[in-house]
């Protein structure tokens, strides 16, 4: 369980294939104490399991499913990620519950700078919009952050200061990808009250177009 509150930027250091899974490496220096072999890590928002750590890196194995739904695959040696690690149960929760499991790889539709806050707008699969509702809730890239505005096939988000600062977000660019995971109450609600979620195999299998 996390936050969505990103605690460092990494760099990757590299990822190798290995069957239908792959390894990546991260170079990083999270606060507190060392990480543990075990531990959980988000990076760019998915969750994933520490292996080999050291005082200046980690690793962690990304199976099919993680490759498939998430950016992960893309990244390449020199990549800034978003690093956050597990929520202790005496941790405040400043941002919102994020478990890690991301729903799908958006297009970034539209960014644009202000003076102080930026608005980021993407792509959202007809699949997923139930989940998310203006003023509610998601996690981009592992960034917690607001629902500032809503259309069909899309949402905003606006990027304060120190989400820009303390992120990698300000370096998204209109067509890049990034990792989207929804409210995970909104699941639930849409669970209880029997809605699905038809067609999002189909939806990831097939081509990713920007919002307009």
């Amino acid at each position: 369980m996390f936050s969505g509150l990103v605690a460092a930027v990494g760099e990757v250091r590299g990822i190798v294939r290995r069957g239908r899974g792959a390894r990546l490496e991260v170079a990083c220096r999270l606060p507190g104490e060392p990480l543990a072999a075990g531990e959980s890590v988000a990076v760019q928002g998915a969750c994933l399991t520490v292996v080999d750590p050291s005082g200046s890196s980690f690793a962690a194995d990304l199976s099919p499913e993680t490759l498939a739904r998430t950016t992960l695959g893309r990244l390449r040696a020199g990549a800034r990620v978003n690093l956050e690690r597990a929520l202790r149960t005496c941790d405040r929760l400043g941002g919102h519950l994020v478990l890690g499991h991301v729903d799908a790889a958006v297009p970034v539709a539209a960014i644009r700078p202000g003076a102080e806050f930026w608005t980021l707008r993407a792509a959202l699969p007809a699949t997923l919009a139930p989940e998310v509702a203006e003023k509610g809730s998601v996690a981009v890239d592992g960034v917690s952050l607001t629902v500032s505005g809503l259309g069909d096939g899309w949402f905003e988000v606006a990027l304060i200061p120190t989400t820009l600062q303390a992120t990698t977000l300000k370096e998204r660019r209109a067509g890049d990808l990034v990792n989207l995971e929804t409210d995970v109450l909104a699941k639930y609600v849409r669970r209880a009250v029997g809605g699905g979620r038809p067609g999002i195999e189909a939806w990831l299998a097939g081509p990713v177009d920007a919002a307009d």
